[in-house]
């Protein structure tokens, strides 16, 4: 059982990050095999559109662009769960997520009909953390991250969407020209909710490993 962890969040040791270790933790204790990645110490970019992909008699599902997350897209692909998470960053996942979704997307994309060429499972737990109260995202972003997550199926496999709301972005409030928050309030929030939170992860780590032989 292989696991793939990756941290598209540029925080080595933020909410993402300590929701996916969770989830790692999960898998782990599930008997898995578990790689962490965090994609901010790559050097890549989105799809080049080299074509390189769809030429006749080439290998499938494989990225043939020199950089570094040619082989995190191989490793993806051989894994039997992803476990990624992002950031929201104005309302949207962040810059490093949608590169590695828009390569991962394109080599296994038949221009022949528009079919997908991988035909095997991997089970996917996606985690997104925010700034934003659960009310205002399931008002504004809800809709908007299940498509994302439905992006994901082309996997085959199971796909978790799992959203952590009101996060703390910084331990003193008081550095930051940021008067619109109430640090007392996002510190009590993050004492409530964010343990409850990463025991969650932790569950779907264990979960998603679980249900490959289901």
């Amino acid at each position: 059982m292989k696991v793939m962890v990756l941290n598209a969040s540029p925080r080595k040791a933020g909410n993402t990050a300590k929701l996916l270790k969770a989830a790692a933790d999960g898998a782990r204790d599930a008997g898995a095999e578990v790689e962490y990645i965090d994609l901010y110490d790559l050097t890549f970019t989105g799809c080049r559109g080299c074509m390189l992909c769809k030429r006749k008699g080439v290998e499938r599902c494989h990225c043939y662009w020199k950089d570094d997350l040619s082989p995190i897209i191989d490793k993806i692909f051989h894994a039997d769960v992803l476990l990624i998470g992002t950031a929201i960053y104005l309302g949207r996942p962040t810059s490093r997520y949608f590169e590695l979704i828009e390569r991962l997307h394109f080599c296994s994309l038949s221009y022949d009909d528009y079919s997908n060429y991988f035909k095997g499972k991997v089970n996917v737990g996606l985690f997104v953390s925010m700034n934003a109260t659960k009310e205002f995202y399931e008002r504004l972003y809800k809709a908007k991250f299940e498509e994302y997550a439905k992006e994901l199926e082309m996997l085959g496999g199971k796909v978790i969407l799992y959203p952590c709301y009101d996060t703390l972005q910084v331990s003193d409030y008081s550095k930051f020209n940021m008067a619109s928050f109430e640090e007392s309030k996002k510190k009590l929030v993050h004492e409530k909710d964010f343990p409850k939170d990463l025991e969650n992860a932790y569950r779907i780590g264990q979960e998603l490993c679980e249900f490959q032989f289901v």
